[in-house]
C-alpha cells in the first residue's frame, strides 16, 4: 500500500534543517571564523553541516533578515558589518532578563534545588579539571537553565530564548576565558541564590553575562584582526 506523503512533516523537517544551517553560520561569525565583508558560498555550508543547499539558503536568508548577512549582486551572500559592541548588547539585553529571572528565583529555589545547582557546578568544576570543554558546556546550559526556568515567568524565559540563540554554543571551546567564567562567576549565583538574596541573584547574574560578552566581543575583536592579517581565503567554513 502506497501512503500518502506528509508534506507537514517533510516542511519541519526543512524548516529544522534551515534553523541548523543559520545556527551553525550565525556561531561562525559571532565567533569571528567568519570575518565581515567575507563570501559565503552555500555549498560549503551544505557540505559542512552534510544537508542540500535548499535548507542551507532558507537558513541564511534568515541570517540576512537578522542582519547578519548581506545579498550582493553577483557575489551572494556576505558576512554583514558586525562590531565588537554589537556582540555587548546582546548580552547586555540577556544580562537584563536573565538578572530578573534569577531574582525572582532566589525566592523560589527550594534547598533540594540549590543542592542540584551546587552539584551541577561541581561537575562543571570537574569537567573543567579534566579540559572536557564539552561536558563544561552542557552542565553549564543546565545550570543556566534551572536558574532561569524558576524564575516563573514564561514570556520573559521566551525574550531570553530568542537572545540566547546568538551565544555560539557550538564553539564554546574557541572563545578565550568562556570557560573559566563559568568555574568563577557560578560561585557568586550560587552563594546569592543560597542566601535566597534576590538582589545579590540578579547582581551576580547580571555581571556573569556582561563578563561573559565581554570576552566574546574580545575575542571576536582578535579573530578578526588575526584574519584579516593572515588573508584568510575568501568563503572558507570550517567543518561541523
Amino acid at each position: 500500500m502506497n501512503l500518502p506523503v506528509n508534506g507537514a512533516q517533510s516542511q519541519n523537517k526543512r524548516m529544522q534543517l534551515s534553523d541548523e544551517a543559520a545556527s551553525y553560520v550565525r556561531g561562525l561569525i559571532m565567533s569571528g571564523q567568519l570575518r565581515p565583508g567575507q563570501h559565503l558560498r552555500q555549498e560549503q555550508v551544505a557540505a559542512a553541516l552534510e544537508i542540500s543547499v535548499t535548507p542551507v539558503r532558507e537558513g541564511l536568508l534568515s541570517l540576512r533578515a537578522e542582519g547578519f548577512l548581506q545579498l550582493q549582486p553577483r557575489r551572494g551572500f556576505v558576512v554583514a558589518p558586525l562590531a565588537p559592541a554589537d556582540i555587548r548588547d546582546l548580552f547586555i539585553a540577556q544580562a537584563l532578563i536573565a538578572g530578573e529571572l534569577a531574582a525572582r528565583a532566589a525566592t523560589t529555589l527550594t534547598e533540594e534545588q540549590i543542592a542540584e545547582l551546587q552539584a551541577l557546578q561541581g561537575g562543571i568544576d570537574e569537567a573543567a579539571s579534566n579540559g572536557n570543554t564539552d561536558e563544561m558546556e552542557r552542565l553549564n546550559h543546565l545550570f543556566h537553565r534551572m536558574v532561569n526556568t524558576s524564575g516563573g515567568s514564561g514570556k520573559l524565559l521566551w525574550f531570553l530564548g530568542f537572545i540566547a540563540k546568538y551565544v555560539p554554543r557550538r564553539f564554546y571551546a574557541t572563545i578565550g576565558g568562556w570557560p573559566d567564567a563559568s568555574l568563577h562567576d557560578h560561585s557568586a549565583i550560587v552563594r546569592a541564590l543560597a542566601s535566597h538574596d534576590p538582589e545579590a541573584a540578579r547582581r551576580a547574574v547580571t555581571d556573569h553575562l556582561r563578563h561573559a560578552g565581554d570576552l566574546l566581543a574580545d575575542h571576536f575583536a582578535s579573530s578578526n584582526l588575526d584574519a584579516a592579517a593572515a588573508s584568510a581565503p575568501d568563503g572558507a567554513v570550517p567543518r561541523s
